[in-house]
């Protein structure tokens, strides 16, 4: 790799927990992710239906009933009640606006919470004490957890630099087109790609394993789902992934066999992370990503 100075993981964050999209037909959005994409209904409040995989984190996917389909925030858990100070205090040092301080969290989970909007209107929650299930387990052909959320971005330097100053996220790698954040284990937990908006790229869910991602396909393509970009093997983050289009036009990704770094991971640049001509992944077998695709990459805006 390029850089030779080690990455630690996050002080202030231990990973990604949920997302929170709006959508306009809520009843329809329930059927398809349990009856299709396999998540589980924990609870329905007014005009919201909180979904659950079958790991530990309460939720994973907040659907809101709305006009149009759109992000209203993710969800990051803080390792510490301190964490959630700091990153409030840090967050207006750095252009950043405190959107709702310190207060119990609004939703089923708990917790105390805080929102945060960056200077571009990315929406982020940090929980800290919020509710876990204790029957988490792994199951083939069903989601275990968030694996990322990737977010365009129209300045991914600036959006970088915020994101390590507040929540103390690591650059794992930079590709031609996106940076790759890390605050634990996993390769990434969040990731922002270049773009001209700063809409919701896409979700990533976390399948148990190689099989399950390949099954979810045939179960999608069933459903009159296509696999937009699928199946190959990325090269930052070593993941297998297979990518749809819900019904919505929101970009949802099966994957499994996430790389696992420590701090002895070097931090790749776009040299690192180069393909042959008409290759877009490690197998060079995939289709897509399609025009449709990367039409629905930027169509899904935060909430404002």
């Amino acid at each position: 790799m390029a850089d030779s100075t080690p990455r630690t993981g996050s002080a202030r964050v231990s990973g990604l927990r949920s997302v929170a999209i709006e959508l306009p037909d809520l009843e329809r959005a329930e059927r398809f992710y349990t009856e299709v994409w396999n998540l589980d209904v924990v609870t329905r409040a007014h005009d919201v239906v909180y979904l659950r995989a079958t790991g530990a984190d309460h939720h994973v996917l907040a659907i809101h009933r709305g006009p149009l389909p759109a992000i209203r925030n993710v969800t990051l858990r803080a390792r510490t009640r301190a964490a959630l100070d700091d990153i409030a205090e840090v967050a207006v040092e750095a252009g950043g606006t405190v959107a709702h301080g310190l207060h119990d969290a609004d939703d089923p989970a708990g917790g105390l919470a805080i929102t945060v909007i960056d200077p571009h209107g990315r929406v982020v929650r940090v929980v800290y004490g919020d509710a876990t299930h204790g029957d988490a387990r792994v199951l083939a052909d069903r989601p275990t957890r968030l694996a990322h959320a990737v977010l365009n971005s129209h300045d991914v330097p600036a959006t970088q630099a915020f994101f390590e100053h507040v929540f103390g996220l690591v650059l794992a790698d930079r590709t031609r087109i996106m940076a790759f954040m890390n605050c634990n284990s996993d390769h990434h937990s969040l990731a922002f790609a270049d773009s001209d908006n700063d809409a919701l790229n896409h979700i990533a869910f976390v399948m148990a394993d190689i099989d399950s991602v390949m099954r979810g396909g045939g179960r999608m393509r069933i459903a009159g789902h296509a696999i937009e970009w699928g199946p190959g093997r990325h090269g930052p983050g070593d993941n297998v992934f297979n990518y749809f289009i819900d019904p919505f036009g929101v970009v949802i990704e099966y994957t499994a066999e996430v790389e696992q770094i420590d701090d002895l991971y070097r931090v790749g640049s776009p040299d690192d992370w180069t393909w042959p001509p008409g290759r877009v992944d490690q197998w060079g077998v995939s289709v897509g990503p399609t025009p449709e695709l990367r039409s629905a990459q930027r169509a899904v805006l935060f909430v404002r």
